[in-house]
């Protein structure tokens, strides 16, 4: 989602800012001048992180009828210290945001996925369950044969969900629950995904 290069070369400029600021006595006027610089360079990186989820969100709300998510935790997420940098710089929740009002300017459909739902797990293949995955598993062999990238499993599975959703108008909030328990999506997905190796 974010640019890479700008990326990169303005963590480094940042980086270099904050030790420079660091350095600097407190309460001196040259601390004030390195501690502006250093909020420059936040906003900068701010600004074009929100004009590459701007430029993006606007291309697949053009493209797509229909968009697929998965409802994602990134509030728990980011408690990952591995992870977290990576997760916040992606900033999925303005990307979310900014996919659904979009959306319904253009017409569109959004379909958020019920976040318990086992994408990278479920073989697209056959429909069978894999045990518990690690996140550094990135690819994997079912019991069927078929071998998966782990991204584009989840991708295929999340696709063939969100169809279900759509042609059967199951809830796609996760907090909405049916009488046995499971979200709406959950009990749409096994017939969902059977035959889906043929996306």
């Amino acid at each position: 989602i974010a640019n890479p290069r700008h990326e990169r070369r303005d963590r480094a400029r940042l980086a270099l800012a904050q030790r420079r600021l660091a350095k600097k006595a407190k309460g001196s006027a040259n601390r004030a001048k390195a501690r502006h610089k250093v909020a420059r360079i936040h906003a900068r990186i701010t600004d074009r992180r929100r004009d590459g989820l701007h430029k993006l969100t606007t291309r697949l709300v053009r493209e797509n009828q229909t968009l697929v998510i998965e409802d994602l935790t990134v509030r728990n997420m980011v408690r990952n210290r591995r992870l977290a940098r990576a997760i916040s710089d992606a900033a999925w929740s303005d990307f979310r945001s900014m996919l659904e009002y979009k959306a319904a300017w253009y017409g569109r459909e959004v379909i958020a996925v019920d976040r318990f739902f086992p994408s990278s797990r479920l073989c697209s293949a056959c429909g069978a369950l894999a045990e518990a995955m690690p996140l550094h598993v990135r690819i994997w062999t079912c019991g069927c044969g078929v071998t998966h990238d782990r991204d584009v499993n989840a991708a295929k599975n999340l696709l063939a969900a969100g169809r279900a959703v759509s042609a059967c108008g199951a809830g796609v909030r996760p907090q909405r629950r049916t009488p046995g328990g499971q979200s709406a999506t959950k009990q749409e997905i096994h017939g969902a995904t059977r035959g889906i190796s043929r996306l």
